[in-house]
């Protein structure tokens, strides 16, 4: 038995990609085992990977993100970072969308708002979420 009392605590960076690996996973409705089965290890693998208990090293990585349908870099792009915000405000932004979409009802909502073909049906549901919550 390993002393865990020695053992570092997951990154940052391993804990982001967790959380994107799982956020993408739940987004196309995949469960842990499908995944885990894709990459030939235990659910509870994927379990840790998504926890950023486990590090997932860059070849298990690139065949993570060809199982869930992305590139690699997805796991790494911060395009809230690029915005006029403080880095801590955008990271603080940037964990509540993740957050959100890795929740049941984000996951929900985003699968059926991408099934919406019509860009005007689109952004009025955008001017409609933004005028209920300006109300």
């Amino acid at each position: 038995m390993q002393d865990t009392s020695k053992r570092k605590p997951p990154s940052p960076i391993d804990i982001e990609v967790g959380r994107r690996i799982r956020m993408q996973r739940r987004m196309l409705g995949m469960s842990q085992t499908a995944l885990a089965e894709g990459l030939n290890v235990t659910f509870q693998q994927v379990q840790k990977y998504e926890k950023g208990t486990n590090r997932v090293g860059a070849s298990r990585l690139q065949r993570v993100a060809d199982c869930l349908g992305v590139s690699i870099s997805h796991f790494f792009d911060n395009p809230v970072a690029h915005s006029n915000a403080s880095v801590n405000e955008a990271m603080g932004v940037k964990n509540d969308l993740v957050s959100f979409l890795s929740s049941d009802e984000g996951a929900e909502l985003n699968r059926a708002f991408a099934k919406i073909k019509d860009t005007k049906t689109r952004q009025k549901i955008i001017g409609l979420v933004k005028t209920l919550v300006a109300a």
